[in-house]
């Protein structure tokens, strides 16, 4: 059913939350996991017209991808693991578009008040905008640091 799973991961401690449900998803199918950070600091929507070096978030978020994919890896997954910059909701969605993803799975902290009536989170623009699968989990309070 599910061959390619993109587990969009933010670079906290939500992340372990959907990695669990993932893990299990991904065995049961046989699915390769494509894992996807989106940095969206002022640095990182325009590195590439600025033509600025990478800071020392992209460059935090690239270690953190890497090891996480590492770490997969070595359990036996196959895994593959894309950072990008810009706006996150356009660059899940473009990501899940390009590599054929048949489900979405993301980690969500629940209503945010006041920023998701203005703009909406980004799981809620990700889950509207795509016909693919979402896989919406929770994030455990613990978890949400």
């Amino acid at each position: 059913m599910y061959k390619l799973i993109l587990v969009p991961l933010e670079v906290s401690g939500a992340d372990r939350t959907i990695l669990e449900h993932v893990r299990q998803l991904a065995r049961h199918f046989g699915a390769k996991l494509v894992l996807v950070h989106v940095a969206d600091g002022f640095a990182a929507r325009h590195q590439e017209q600025l033509n600025l070096a990478d800071s020392e978030e992209i460059e935090h978020d690239r270690a953190y991808l890497e090891q996480i994919r590492q770490q997969l890896a070595a359990e036996g997954f196959e895994v593959e693991a894309h950072l990008a910059c810009g706006e996150p909701a356009d660059e899940i969605l473009k990501l899940a578009e390009a590599i054929g993803a048949d489900l979405i799975a993301m980690a969500t902290h629940g209503h945010r008040f006041v920023r998701d009536l203005l703009s909406g989170s980004v799981a809620s623009q990700v889950r509207h905008r795509t016909d693919i699968p979402v896989l919406l989990v929770r994030a455990r309070r613990a978890d949400k640091r």
